[in-house]
């Protein structure tokens, strides 16, 4: 076959679309990063990690969090880690400080993502089943989908395709953490209130004291029992357990919400939380700039509260 001036511009022109079509798709595939998850008994968000390509440890998700951490427990069957003490005071959720331990420059693989030169502090307490956790900073400028009917967490540059089938709410991100307005329905009352996204709180909610005061909750909330909370450090934090007749999120309605609050001048818990046990009814996806957080019902919205 004689090649002619027209034969070779067509032929080059189809080697180009074919580059361009496969380029498309191998894009496609190094900007989404599938890391499977599992549920724990605790409602946390589960996955298995690599330490200095050495040790294995599952590791929670927790979403009011930055640092990458490990219960003492854990760290005693390590063998590629070293410690050293913290000069600084590490801040629970429950409010106090604690000194913690400290060790430095470990790798750490998560799926197919690997990062080096990480810190990692050691600490008594971890969703149960689990060795530790890592937070949002680790996928900083992502994009982080969880998908809890595949049990996958999705990790990408851009937003997913099929995010128009998913209800759109502003995120208020202060201080590296991320909050969400929602509203409490308590007899003929709609009280609005801000939560903190708290997937390492297995319970449904938690209000805050200044809220409870306020609104007189332990009066107009059925009492069911009593609980009592310990952060990683171990502070014991007790709580008061009753039902929330429905919470609002959006255009999104929970009926009968397991709900936690303190009672007298606590002053402790500065911020309501909503936890996993709510988390976990939502296909959840966080842009890239944590503006915005987009839910979706999924499989265990009715599920029973635990």
């Amino acid at each position: 076959m004689i090649q002619t001036p027209n034969n070779i511009l067509r032929f080059k022109l189809h080697s180009l679309i074919l580059i361009a079509i496969f380029s498309y798709f191998a894009i496609g595939q190094e900007n989404e990063i599938n890391i499977p998850f599992r549920l724990t008994s605790a409602n946390n968000i589960s996955v298995q990690a690599v330490l200095n390509d050495k040790d294995t440890v599952n590791l929670m998700f927790h979403t009011a969090a930055n640092s990458v951490t490990l219960t003492e427990d854990a760290v005693k069957k390590l063998k590629s880690l070293t410690f050293t003490k913290s000069s600084e005071g590490v801040k629970s959720w429950g409010g106090s400080e604690n000194s913690a331990r400290v060790s430095e420059n470990n790798s750490l693989k998560i799926g197919k993502m690997k990062w080096n030169g990480i810190s990692i502090s050691e600490n008594k307490q971890s969703g149960p089943e689990t060795d530790g956790k890592f937070g949002l900073d680790l996928f900083k400028g992502k994009v982080i989908e969880l998908d809890f009917d595949k049990k996958v967490m999705i990790i990408s540059s851009t937003l997913p395709k099929n995010i128009k089938h998913f209800q759109k709410l502003k995120l208020i991100f202060e201080d590296d953490l991320m909050f969400l307005e929602a509203n409490c329905r308590i007899g003929n009352r709609l009280l609005k209130n801000i939560f903190l996204l708290h997937s390492g709180y297995s319970g449904g909610i938690l209000f805050d004291d200044e809220f409870t005061q306020r609104n007189e909750i332990d009066k107009h909330l059925k009492i069911t029992g009593s609980q009592e909370l310990k952060d990683s450090f171990g502070n014991i934090l007790k709580t008061n357990k009753a039902i929330l007749p429905e919470l609002i999120i959006g255009n999104e309605k929970l009926k009968d919400v397991p709900a936690g609050f303190f009672t007298g001048a606590i002053g402790n818990q500065k911020m309501s939380i909503i936890g996993g046990d709510v988390l976990k009814r939502f296909n959840i996806i966080f842009d890239a700039k944590r503006e915005y957080v987009y839910l979706k019902p999924n499989n265990l919205k009715k599920a029973k509260y635990t």
